[in-house]
C-alpha cells in the first residue's frame, strides 16, 4: 500500500443542538455501520455523547450545532462528537451514585469503549471514543 493511502473511511453530520437530533444521530451511526458488531454499542456511544453536548454546552443553545465524526478502519471504530464549548469545564468521567440523574453518561461511554480522549479547543471540546476492531491488533484494552 502507499504511504499516502488509508484503508480508513470518515463520515461527518452537523446536526441542530435539539433534543430530537439524538435520534438521528444515532440513526446515522446505525446506517453506517449495519452489519458490524460494534454498531450497538457505537450507536450508544453517539448518543450519550450528543446529549452531553446539547445539555451541557453552548450546543444546546439557539442557533447551537453539534458535530459528529465516525471513522472505521480495519483495526478501530472511532466516534467523535464536537460541541461548541460555553462552559468552565472539560468533560470528565465522574463516579456517581445509581439515583443521580445526569452525570453517568461519559462514565457509562468509558466502561463501553476501549479509549475515550477529549480534546479542548478554543471553540469549543471533541470527545472521541475508539471500539477495537480485535482486542489484540491495537495494542491491548487500554483501560
Amino acid at each position: 500500500m502507499h504511504e499516502y493511502t488509508s484503508t480508513a473511511r470518515v463520515w461527518g453530520l452537523s446536526c441542530p443542538g435539539f433534543p430530537e437530533e439524538v435520534s438521528r444521530a444515532r440513526r446515522w451511526t446505525r446506517d453506517i455501520l449495519r452489519g458490524s458488531p460494534l454498531a450497538e454499542d457505537a450507536e450508544l456511544i453517539v448518543s450519550e455523547l450528543s446529549a452531553n453536548a446539547i445539555l451541557h454546552t453552548a450546543s444546546g443553545l439557539r442557533p447551537g450545532s453539534f458535530h459528529l465524526a465516525l471513522a472505521v478502519s480495519p483495526q478501530v471504530v472511532a466516534l467523535s462528537v464536537t460541541d461548541e464549548g460555553g462552559t468552565g469545564t472539560t468533560p470528565k468521567v465522574e463516579r456517581q451514585d445509581e439515583q443521580a440523574e445526569h452525570g453517568r453518561g461519559l462514565g457509562m461511554v468509558s466502561a463501553i469503549a476501549h479509549r475515550v480522549v477529549v480534546h479542548d479547543s478554543h471553540d469549543g471540546y471533541t470527545v472521541t471514543a475508539e471500539l477495537f476492531t480485535e482486542i489484540g491488533s491495537v495494542g491491548g484494552h487500554p483501560c
